[in-house]
């Protein structure tokens, strides 16, 4: 809903002082990109992440938030400005190249999946004479950079999907797999290094810390079972699984920076649901869960009143 000191555009004197400061700041002009072009791009980001009758602080709170240089690079080069297109390349061509490297695992395969990926960012032009660019999708909500590696792992997919259908019935049937179960396809883009990361941390976890995670978040048992089985109160219990969480971040997040990843660029790749993660959580957390691998001693009887 409007504030009543809104205008017909929908904007306050300190909304419009906003996106003049941000405009400024993105430096929209060498690429191209004039002032009213720039306020409908923030209006429709605004339409996309906030509802109808959100306030014009929550308004302010969402453009403040964006990446607005990455973002009018983004969009002059999905319009075609040659120069946002050079600065995009020196930025990010190696980078892309790099990440394709380490999806692929070839090198000449690398740079095909590059090479499709920069096509489609640069756009074409339609029927309508609209031209059609991938980089429209970015709205500065989170980095260029992550926005192209989760768009590139995306690509991909796609292209192992395609791969597969092109695959005959002919030729499965000849080789026997025609009434094969299908293999499991990637579900979502999630970066390599993340699923290697949580695999490698998962792995090294001690027996008995397994055995906890796996009992709460996989077999839904409550805290009193769990502490029962350990011979534990169960805030000792629910103190454990906060500090396994804080540390099994804070080991992936170190294990991803031995890649070469920034900080700000792991924290991002660790914003995925576990679900689209190719590691089996499972089977990571069962090894040796069996509560007759604990040493017997850990097994008393529950003493602790609660939490000191």
């Amino acid at each position: 809903m409007l504030d009543s000191t809104q205008s017909a555009a929908g904007a306050t004197p300190e909304m419009e002082a906003l996106i003049a400061e941000l405009y400024a700041k993105a430096g929209a002009e060498k690429y191209g990109v004039g002032a009213d072009e720039f306020t409908v791009i923030l209006q429709q980001i605004r339409v996309k992440y906030l509802p109808a009758n959100a306030g014009s602080s929550e308004t302010r709170e969402l453009y403040a938030s964006l990446r607005v240089e990455e973002l009018v690079l983004a969009r002059a080069c999905a319009a075609g400005h040659e120069r946002a297109w050079e600065t995009f390349m020196l930025r990010y061509r190696e980078k892309l190249y790099d990440v394709a490297g380490f999806i692929t695992k070839e090198a000449s395969a690398a740079r095909e999946l590059a090479d499709s990926l920069y096509a489609d960012l640069y756009g074409t032009v339609g029927r309508s004479g609209q031209r059609v660019s991938k980089l429209t999708s970015y709205t500065g909500r989170g980095s260029l950079e992550g926005w192209l590696r989760t768009v590139m792992a995306q690509e991909h997919v796609n292209r192992y999907r395609r791969q597969r259908r092109l695959v005959s019935l002919d030729e499965e049937t000849e080789e026997g797999v025609q009434f094969a179960a299908a293999e499991p396809e990637p579900a979502s883009p999630v970066d390599p290094r993340v699923e290697t990361a949580v695999d490698e941390v998962l792995g090294a976890l001690p027996a008995e810390d397994r055995f906890v995670l796996a009992s709460y978040y996989l077999d839904g048992r409550t805290l009193a079972e769990i502490a029962r089985t350990l011979g534990v109160h169960e805030s000792t219990i629910s103190r454990k699984l906060d500090k396994l969480a804080k540390l099994l971040r804070k080991q992936v997040l170190a294990a991803l920076a031995k890649t070469g990843m920034s900080r700000r660029e792991a924290q991002e790749s660790l914003d995925v649901d576990v679900r689209d993660l190719a590691v089996n959580i499972r089977d990571r957390l069962s090894q040796e869960r069996e509560i007759q691998s604990f040493p017997e001693e850990k097994r008393v009887a529950p003493t602790e009143k609660g939490p000191n």
